[in-house]
Parts: structure tokens; C-alpha cells; sequence
């Protein structure tokens, strides 16, 4: 195989190896699919909105400096809510085979600039599961919260409801498909490379030509042989006289 391949000649391999490549691409999304389905372990996601506001006097200046001593409050919140403090009787009250740390890794929050209210996001293999310590969390946290800092400052907004509709966030089974599918197709069009320049034999003349280098006067037709046939003399059975 010639090393300087032009784009008419990659063309041409890809047509001459397009079984090959195609599959190998269909094989690559089969095992995507197969460990997509059957190996990886589903992992479901929900949420809480939980909202930290003080109680408000009439005079405006107050408000707006309760309000901005709630935003500050939110950092600290997260912090708190994901501790041992709260976890561990999470843990304790839906009796989870998990310890502090392992649910911490299991929980997430987040808040929006400016707002008073952030999200508590937990993500499980079993969906009820999942909304179970979602609230519960959320719960332990409103009512340890008041003894930890001295505050009244935090009710649920909204709590986390089982969903039968939604889906597994983990794995994506549609993206793996997708992305095996690209390796599939790079995958088989490299090998079909690898094997064109392993390919050493003259297919025609015109490897001839790049081989050495010097033009083609003539080429030999094939030549076919025609069937021989074959004369059977007659055989003549003469009769004995008596």
C-alpha cells in the first residue's frame, strides 16, 4: 500500500472495507447497550428547595439587612446540612445502610445568586429511596438548625415527590449508544487502514505502475478454457450365426 494516500484512495478503502466497518460500529453500540441495560446500576435523582427567611419588621432597612443576613446564611447552611450532625440522624431515622460519608457523596446543594432559597439534591439507585432522604434531610435540618445557630429562619419550601414518569439520570444509555457508535466508526475505519497497508499483493495495473514505477505497454487477458467435449464411438453389436 502506498503511503501518500490521496482522498480518492481512502475513499476507495473505506468502500472495499464497508462491511468490515459497519460491523464493527454495530458491535461497539451492542456492548454500549448491553452494559448500559444490564451492568450499570441505575442511579435516579431528586430534589428539595428549602427557603431561609427571618421574620420581617415593618421599617424597610431592617428587612433589607434580614435580607441580606439570610444570603449569607445560605453558605453556612450548606455546609451544615451535609455534616454528621444532620446526616448521621438521617441515617439513623430511615435506617440507611450507608455511613455519614457515603451519603454525603450522595447529596448536593446549590443555591442561585441573590436568592434566598437552595436546592438539596440527592441522587440513589432506588427513586423512592432517593425523595425518602430528600425530605428527611431537609426535615432534621429545619429542626436542628434552630438549636445549632438559635434561628427560625427555614421552612420546605418544596418537597421532593416520587415521580414514576422520570427516568434514571444515570446512565445515559442513548449518549453511550452514540459515543460507541463514533468509536465504532473510528475503530473500523483504522483497522480498515491497517489492513490495506498490510496488503501487500497486485491486485492491477495500476499497482504495477506504482510498484515500479514505469508505464503498463500491455496486460495478458485471462484466458478461459472451453469446456472440452468428449466423442464416445458408437458401439455395434453384431449378431452370431448359429
Amino acid at each position: 500500500m502506498d503511503e501518500n494516500l490521496t482522498l480518492h484512495d481512502l475513499i476507495k478503502i473505506f468502500k472495499e472495507r464497508l462491511l468490515l466497518i459497519l460491523l464493527i460500529t454495530f458491535l461497539a453500540i451492542l456492548v454500549a447497550a448491553g452494559i448500559s441495560f444490564y451492568l450499570l446500576t441505575p442511579v435516579y435523582e431528586t430534589s428539595t428547595q428549602i427557603l431561609v427567611n427571618q421574620n420581617r419588621d415593618t421599617s424597610s432597612s431592617i428587612d433589607n439587612l434580614n435580607i441580606e443576613t439570610d444570603l449569607q446564611l445560605i453558605n453556612t447552611y450548606s455546609v451544615i446540612i451535609k455534616s454528621p450532625v444532620i446526616l448521621d440522624k438521617v441515617i439513623e431515622r430511615m435506617n440507611l445502610p450507608l455511613s455519614a460519608k457515603e451519603l454525603n457523596n450522595k447529596i448536593a446543594v446549590d443555591s442561585s445568586e441573590d436568592s434566598q432559597v437552595f436546592n438539596l439534591t440527592v441522587k440513589y439507585e432506588d427513586p423512592q429511596t432517593a425523595v425518602g432522604i430528600a425530605n428527611t434531610t431537609a426535615q432534621v435540618f429545619q429542626t436542628e438548625i434552630q438549636t445549632l445557630m438559635d434561628v427560625n429562619n427555614v421552612s420546605i419550601l418544596t418537597p421532593a415527590v416520587l415521580d414514576s414518569e422520570e427516568g434514571p439520570v444515570f446512565p445515559n444509555s442513548i449518549l453511550n449508544m452514540l459515543m460507541a457508535a463514533v468509536v465504532g466508526l473510528v475503530l473500523g475505519s483504522g483497522i480498515a487502514l491497517l489492513l490495506s497497508y498490510l496488503d501487500n499483493t497486485l491486485k492491477n495495473e495500476e499497482d504495477v505502475k506504482k510498484l515500479l514505477d514505469i508505464p503498463v505497454v500491455g496486460t495478458i487477458s485471462p484466458i478461459i478454457e472451453k469446456e472440452k467435449t468428449t466423442f464416445v464411438a458408437p458401439v455395434v453389436l453384431k449378431r452370431k450365426e448359429v
